[in-house]
């Protein structure tokens, strides 16, 4: 979502790292590219102007100016400055010390609500929570057909009660029972889907603010939809004053939205962003940190979310045993497939890249490569080998890599390579996981 500000971003602080002696002029300068590149990504135009003001009165003062490295330091000041506009602290959940947390789920119709409930649900029910998920629209059946799924889907309970000319009187007794259910059963979280709307009305509202009144949710979470921009923090802002949120989810932010809505909300309505949805899958779900968000806008990465993600991923046991199979020359291409399915758990691999510091320009210099489809055309190969082929390549003759390519609608020439390619991987992976990794490493590099 943020790449094309991170790429101005970078070309800005580069110009700015490159010079040993920095003025006020070149100061203003950049910060004049840095004011319309925050403009295009459709920020506020407000919080732009006082995000350049501050960062032109931090980065004129003699501690940076007479700095040894006077670039480095102005970057740190636009870093400290981005995390400032975005919260700087992980806001997170507040759970409640007495269960169940009631968290109330507030937005308008199509920014992916009832979905949200769902990856919510998983979230927490991974961390060993019990989750009951409840449904307060029902005049939409639709919207409770699509909650009970993925309550079957996670294995979560869920309240519903479908009453097509129910009153706002009878959402809040469905509410209020739902909470009831989850304290006398010892859930540990208690979600509430409620009603939206195509727009903003006060029924919608005071139907909202006698839920809230009634319940007394610890948190009230506006679901909001990153693709709409600074309509997305409008809308907050509205939701706000009129029932009161604790903070905001983000939805679609891997689509191509120009990043407004999550440096202008926090900003703007004093909430913090508590969750990024980063997909339509239910694993999709982010904790927002705003301090590794700032890093990966000045393409320095979040290596701390991608070790989350990957220990997410991959257990202790997993790691233990392919480290064991590879410098025991045991790894077969079946193994090599299990690494392929586990990396695409990891996200996208534009999303990987673009949680590595300088990821962008690999991004870039792949951008021709396509990736992504030379791994799903390895995956398509390997599937169309027998087991036996797959757990010892060296049976696989002329006539089977035929076979193989046509199951797989790859050429023979593929399936060579394919080989080809396991086999440096699987001499690479034991020179650096092997003892005297580095030397062996050195000596196959210079050899291929």
């Amino acid at each position: 979502m943020l790449d094309a500000l991170s790429d101005k971003f970078e070309k800005i602080l580069k110009k700015l790292r490159g010079q040993g002696v920095l003025t006020e002029q070149n100061i203003t300068e950049a910060l004049k590219e840095v004011r319309l590149a925050l403009l295009e990504a459709d920020v506020n135009f407000k919080i732009v102007k006082d995000f350049t003001e501050r960062v032109r009165q931090k980065a004129v003062g003699q501690e940076v100016l007479q700095s040894l490295t006077p670039g480095h330091q102005v970057v740190k000041v636009v870093w400290d400055e981005l995390c400032e506009m975005m919260g700087r602290e992980c806001a997170g959940l507040a759970l409640h010390s007495t269960p169940p947390t009631v968290v109330m789920m507030v937005g308008l119709q199509g920014a992916g609500k009832t979905t949200t409930c769902g990856k919510l649900a998983r979230l927490f029910k991974g961390q060993g929570k019990r989750v009951l998920l409840v449904a307060a629209d029902p005049r939409r059946p639709a919207a409770g057909d699509q909650l009970s799924s993925l309550g079957r889907d996670l294995g979560v309970d869920v309240h519903r009660i479908d009453n097509a000319q129910a009153t706002q009187a009878d959402v809040v007794r469905i509410c209020q029972a739902g909470v009831e259910r989850g304290r006398e059963q010892g859930f540990d979280l208690v979600v509430l889907d409620t009603g939206g709307r195509l727009h903003i009305d006060d029924e919608l509202m005071g139907e909202l603010v006698a839920v809230k009144t009634a319940v007394m949710p610890q948190e009230v979470l506006l679901v909001a939809d990153a693709m709409t921009g600074q309509d997305a923090v409008t809308m907050a802002s509205q939701f706000d004053q009129k029932v009161g949120l604790t903070g905001v989810i983000l939805t679609k932010v891997e689509g191509d939205a120009r990043g407004g809505a999550v440096l202008s909300i926090r900003a703007v309505t004093g909430k913090p962003i508590k969750f990024l949805g980063v997909g339509e899958k239910l694993d999709a779900l982010e904790v927002f940190h705003p301090d590794r968000m700032a890093s990966r806008i000045l393409g320095m990465g979040d290596v701390l979310s991608l070790i989350e993600k990957a220990q997410a991923t991959f257990s202790q046991e997993q790691a233990e045993e392919a480290q064991q199979r590879l410098t025991s020359n045991t790894f077969t291409l079946e193994d090599f497939r299990k690494q392929l399915g586990q990396m695409n758990k990891l996200g996208s691999l534009e999303q990987i890249l673009g949680m590595l510091p300088g990821g962008q320009k690999l991004k870039s210099a792949l951008e021709n490569e396509k990736p992504e489809r030379e791994m799903k055309r390895v995956a398509a190969m390997i599937d169309s080998m027998t087991t036996r082929e797959r757990r010892d390549h060296t049976i696989i003759n002329g006539s089977r890599k035929k076979r193989i390519a046509r199951g797989s609608g790859a050429s023979v020439q593929d399936v060579n390579r394919l080989i080809k390619q396991f086999l440096s991987a699987k001499k690479l992976a034991k020179a650096m996981t092997g003892t005297g990794g580095r030397r062996q490493l050195a000596q196959l590099m210079r050899s291929m």
